[in-house]
């Protein structure tokens, strides 16, 4: 009898010593499909707007401001060369319409002299003088192009088309909510424009800011049915946001 149990339990511990691995492996194998699980990720949150910055200079006319909240839609935008400044009471399409001008010439059609008072007719000096025509021509050189540089490019036929990516006015704007425009009527627009500048040899495309100062009815310096331009900025130090 006693020969017969010290037989049995090297089978035993055989049958224990298996029962263990086979416990260890299922373990190892769970915790192995346990890892490699991918985790559930957490939705994502959204984007903030850009934080605003403020500018160095102000405008003659408006209070300047720091970019903040979502853009309007954008107005349609007549060909601003061939129809000059719109007769409009809407100052969003005529914003969006003389930024287009400010970033629009062609010098195999037309002289610099020509773009320049293209552009002049646009702006309307107030009674005051507190945005003199010096502010035109230092702006729209800020835009890359003067007299010489026009000559040069005159040579390659190069010329400049733009399109309106976005428009921010007013209250959409985070300064000129800080500092309001000081009479009633004056609108400041900062618009995005979509730049193409093409010659003989290149084709150039970018995005450029611009910010432009509307007076309108009531103003009493506005025409009684329409807006005019008072002022506008190209210079990165310079644009309202």
């Amino acid at each position: 009898m006693s020969l017969l149990r010290r037989n049995s339990q090297p089978g035993s511990n055989s049958r224990r010593f298996w029962w263990i691995a086979a416990i260890v492996l299922l373990s190892v194998f769970t915790a192995l499909i346990a890892f490699m699980r991918p985790a559930a990720t957490p939705a994502s949150a959204p984007v903030p707007p850009s934080s605003t910055m403020p500018i160095t200079q102000r405008p003659a006319t408006a209070s300047p401001g720091t970019p903040a909240q979502t853009p309007t839609v954008v107005p349609d935008v007549v060909n601003p060369e061939a129809d000059g400044a719109p007769r409009t009471a809407d100052f969003r399409e005529f914003a969006a319409a003389a930024a287009t001008a400010i970033y629009t010439w062609d010098t195999r059609t037309s002289s610099y002299s020509e773009v320049y008072s293209r552009l002049r007719d646009w702006w309307n000096v107030l009674p005051d003088g507190s945005n003199p025509l010096a502010v035109l021509v230092q702006e729209f050189e800020a835009t890359g192009i003067n007299a010489g540089s026009y000559t040069t490019l005159a040579d390659q036929q190069a010329y400049r088309s733009a399109a309106v990516e976005s428009l921010r006015c007013d209250s959409e704007l985070a300064k000129v909510r800080e500092r309001p425009t000081p009479w009633e009527g004056l609108h400041v627009c900062t618009v995005s424009l979509s730049v193409l500048d093409q010659s003989a040899s290149t084709t150039n495309a970018y995005t450029a800011p611009v910010s432009v100062m509307v007076n309108c009815p009531p103003a009493v310096t506005a025409p009684p049915d329409h807006c005019v331009m008072v002022g506008f900025y190209a210079a990165p130090s310079r644009i309202v946001y």
